[in-house]
């Protein structure tokens, strides 16, 4: 909740920031903003495999965390783009340290049969983190009269704050592992997890080509009209409805199939996308991202349930590693393509293509779910 606070606090202003601060077209705002998250969710792979091998899921947990807290400080430092894309890397590298040793170790401390839940409350927690953050950015603003270097200062002490509490107060349980048997970055054993699996990764990797960077949100945002200092409130919105939505999603998941739950959210982004891509007015953009985070709500912590589900225990590192492989590749590939066909053809081009994968997504979800 900490690290997220500080994250979106920058990424809500980040954007706009490049776009007027340093003079970044929005093409390539795609493109920093797709290769910044798919480092975060490739990296995941490696630090997967190795917690695997360790046994030792916190050690690379604090070291992604640290890493990340560590990068804040070069936001506001930032005078061109190039420093910037440096910040954002460094950033997302540490995010990736983290993610996969940090969702197997909520896996393993988890009943199977509150598995769903687990992770819905994760997510909640991580996005009440996450609307907190831009509401910050706009009191902010309004106090330090549109000095946004000065409000990125600020987000770095609860970047801070988040590894301080996961040095003292988080503990992991003993995991008995063969060291003397595998290599700490061997993939070989992948071929040990079942095809469930690979089903979840395939939906998850479609539905990540849909869904490109939140940072279209908030430019969408602003080409509608919202006032600049106002235009975080998007991330709030969305985030308010996502973290409400997060922990039933999960908690309904466990009470019935997964996959049924899963089908749920995909009409709710094809919804958000067709509004985004026709908004003429707020109130249509507060629907089209109030859709939005209901989908996030019943599509994130339930494909990481589905992950645990599907994957054996001892693999359950590098399952998250693979799966948050393959979204990366996704997402790098959507952001940029969503760049372009805004920058080529308008902002609906890029919703309305979004819209199209969703539909793609959905239509390979229901021919999994009735084969199996």
């Amino acid at each position: 909740m900490f690290m997220d606070i500080s994250s979106e606090l920058i990424h809500s202003l980040l954007p706009l920031f490049m776009v007027s601060a340093l003079g970044a077209s929005v093409t390539s705002v795609g493109w920093i903003e797709g290769m910044a998250e798919a480092t975060a969710l490739m990296t995941k792979i490696f630090s997967g495999t190795l917690s695997d091998y360790l046994g030792k899921r916190k050690l690379l947990t604090l070291i992604g965390y640290g890493m990340a807290a560590c990068t804040k400080p070069l936001f506001p430092l930032a005078h061109s783009l190039g420093m910037v894309v440096t910040a954002r890397f460094l950033d997302r590298v540490g995010k990736g340290i983290r993610g996969a040793p940090r969702d197997a170790l909520i896996g393993d401390i988890t009943p199977p049969e509150l598995r769903g839940a687990a992770f819905g409350l994760r997510q909640a927690l991580d996005t009440i983190g996450a609307f907190i953050g831009p509401i910050l950015a706009i009191v902010l603003l309004a106090l330090f009269g549109g000095n946004m270097r000065l409000v990125l200062w600020i987000a770095v002490i609860p970047a801070f704050m988040s590894v301080i509490t996961l040095t003292l107060g988080v503990k992991e349980p003993e995991i008995n592992i063969n060291k003397t048997s595998r290599s700490p970055m061997c993939l070989s054993d992948i071929r040990h997890i079942g095809k469930a699996y690979w089903q979840v990764v395939m939906i998850a990797a479609i539905l990540s080509l849909a869904r490109f960077s939140e940072a279209f949100l908030l430019l969408k945002a602003q080409a509608t009209g919202l006032p600049v200092p106002l235009v975080p409130m998007v991330m709030v919105v969305m985030n308010i409805v996502y973290a409400l939505a997060a922990y039933p999603a999960g908690n309904l998941s466990d009470r019935m199939d997964r996959k049924s739950v899963l089908l749920i959210s995909i009409p709710f982004l094809i919804a958000a996308d067709t509004v985004l891509a026709y908004t003429s007015n707020l109130w249509m953009l507060a629907i089209g991202v109030m859709l939005w985070g209901l989908h996030m709500a019943f599509s994130q912590g339930l494909l990481s349930a589905m992950v645990a589900d599907t994957a054996p225990a001892q693999l359950r590192g590098t399952a998250y590693g693979i799966y948050n492989f393959a979204c990366g590749i996704a997402l790098l590939f959507s952001s940029a393509i969503a760049g372009m066909l805004w920058d080529g053809f308008g902002p609906a081009a890029t919703f309305f293509a979004g819209a199209a994968c969703a539909g793609c997504a959905m239509a390979g979800l229901i021919f999994t779910r009735n084969k199996q």
